[in-house]
């Protein structure tokens, strides 16, 4: 059973999900894979003390402050894969980015590979239940390029922005290799 209570945030309406006791899923209303894999459990709105506690915790993080990641119980389901990549979300600071090779590579090093594909990691970060709470949002393409996010670019760019991120940096490239170049550019006349 997944219990439900709906939070409103600077970045929209949110639905937050706790399932066994443990925050399951922060949802933006319209994000890509809304509810995911547990879109077919049983919902039932209620208020219980982990949505409390996170309803607490988007408080503070709204707010400008820096609360911690594990203040929270989180039990996010997904694979074994999926998981690994979610645990090196959680070490990004806040007010700081990486990009998704960078995460490929720290998954490659724990596994004791050569190499991952930085494609196969942004399918993962894509299919984060735990928005913002687990910082997705804190990850850009190497180039520069604020590449897609489930609950839209808008909504990175407030969430970089309220975490002090200097934007000037970034481009909305979606991905692009024309982003990716503007993303260089910018960063090359920066220096």
């Amino acid at each position: 059973m997944l219990y439900t209570v709906y939070y409103d945030s600077p970045v929209g309406k949110l639905l937050l999900a706790e399932r066994e006791e443990k925050l399951a899923g922060i949802w933006m209303e319209g994000q890509k894979y809304f509810l995911g894999s547990l879109e077919k459990e049983a919902r039932q709105e209620a208020d219980t003390a982990v949505l409390q506690c996170t309803r607490k915790w988007l408080d503070s993080y709204f707010k400008g402050e820096k609360p911690p990641i594990d203040e929270l119980a989180l039990g996010p389901t997904g694979s074994e894969f999926q998981k690994a990549v979610w645990k090196v979300l959680c070490q990004i600071p806040y007010g700081k980015v990486t990009t998704y090779g960078k995460i490929a590579e720290k998954i490659a090093s724990v596994r004791g590979l050569s190499s991952m594909s930085a494609q196969a990691v942004g399918g993962a970060v894509g299919h984060n239940p735990i928005s913002i709470v687990i910082p997705c949002h804190r990850v850009v393409g190497a180039g520069g390029s604020l590449t897609g996010y489930a609950g839209g670019i808008d909504k990175k760019v407030k969430l970089l922005t309220l975490e002090g991120v200097n934007m000037e940096r970034y481009v909305k490239g979606c991905g692009t290799e024309d982003g990716e170049e503007k993303g260089r550019l910018k960063r090359k006349k920066a220096e």
